[in-house]
């Protein structure tokens, strides 16, 4: 099967998502996420759930990345390979 062709594995994508997100808080200094999503007014439970690989909207999506600082461009130039 060509590389065109291939399924997407939408839980590994989800993982991935998941793990940059995190990984870019905790960068900015931010040990808590309840405290990163408070102060970007992003409810927590529902940010929660983004860092365990949960599904979400493309628009939360872009509301994580403008409260991380970066462009969608950036956000998505590593661990998307």
């Amino acid at each position: 099967m060509s590389k065109d062709n291939e399924e997407i594995n939408y839980d590994q994508e989800l993982d991935k998502l998941a793990k940059r997100i995190k990984s870019l808080r905790i960068a900015q200094g931010y040990t808590s996420y309840e405290v990163f999503a408070f102060e970007n007014g992003i409810h927590r439970v529902q940010y929660g759930r983004y860092e365990k690989g949960g599904d979400l909207r493309y628009t939360s999506l872009l509301k994580v990345i403008k409260a991380l600082g970066m462009t969608p461009a950036e956000f998505f130039s590593e661990g998307f390979d």
